[in-house]
């Protein structure tokens, strides 16, 4: 059975604390966790912060984070990979 992974992507302009913020808040991590996830993304260019059973949960994580992202006028990507 499939499952679905969701990765957030570094890029030059967004904070890394916005990210540890959004790491705590969607993917329930704690601060320590969230910092070395950050710092792991920050250093090679992505990294998985969820994996779930259904490709529609995985797809509401994404929105949700991006949905966030551009509230807070923040060009941090979230994508979805499915991995067999």
């Amino acid at each position: 059975m499939p499952e679905y992974a969701v990765l957030l992507l570094n890029d030059d302009k967004t904070p890394m604390e916005f990210v540890v913020t959004v790491l705590q808040r969607f993917f329930d991590k704690d601060r320590e966790a969230a910092v070395a996830s950050m710092l792991h993304i920050h250093s090679h260019g992505a990294s998985e912060c969820g994996r779930y059973p259904q490709q529609e949960i995985a797809e509401a994580k994404v929105s949700e984070v991006t949905d966030f992202a551009r509230e807070n006028q923040q060009p941090l990507q979230c994508v979805m990979l499915e991995n067999k």
